[in-house]
């Protein structure tokens, strides 16, 4: 009762190793995607390649309520994807997966199975799957738009060009992130 399943296509000027690259740049998604990703903390390195790798998480939607979890980097295939595993407050599988399309575009897929595991969530999900979902789709928008603005600022020639690329969408409900505690509040 409390699964889902989401499968996200964002159209990219960007190359497959381009995307990979950047989406693989976990360190740096609270910088380019804070609209979700409140903080990002890199456990275990992984293998070489990233097989693996172990990161923590702290994310929200639109919605006011946070999610804590870890995901587990399972496979990867430069640069046609990689996949993850997740626990904690989302528990289940993510696939992302590139197709390149010519003259520097690429398709950038996102297959998640996903469990919601915060009591409330799981709870509340017959009841507001919907509302859910819609926060789920408010994210991957988000996304999009904030990694569209992340490859131009990073394939920008100039300094000037960086500096004329908007910030990313900040998130809803702010939250006080200077707090070097934030993985240990609760919601």
């Amino acid at each position: 009762m409390n699964a889902y399943h989401f499968i996200t296509h964002w159209r990219l000027d960007a190359t497959c190793e381009e995307a990979y690259r950047t989406l693989e740049d976990v360190e740096s998604l609270a910088r380019w995607w804070p609209s979700v990703y409140l903080d990002v903390r890199v456990l275990e390195k992984g293998r070489p390649g990233g097989v693996g790798k172990l990161v923590e998480l702290y994310t929200k939607g639109w919605l006011p309520y946070t999610l804590r979890w870890k995901f587990r980097v399972a496979k990867t295939d430069f640069p046609n994807g990689f996949s993850l595993s997740a626990i904690g407050d989302f528990a289940g599988q993510g696939v992302w997966a590139f197709r390149p399309l010519g003259n520097g575009q690429c398709v950038a897929e996102y297959d998640w199975k996903v469990a919601a595991e915060k009591p409330l969530l799981k709870i509340l999900t017959p009841l507001l799957r919907p509302l859910f979902s819609a926060n789920h789709h408010w994210a991957m928008r988000m996304g999009e738009k904030s990694l569209k603005l992340e490859l131009m600022r990073r394939n920008a020639k100039t300094e000037a060009e960086r500096q004329a690329v908007p910030a990313p969408p900040g998130p809803t409900f702010p939250h006080n992130l200077s707090d070097n505690k934030i993985f240990r509040q609760s919601d």
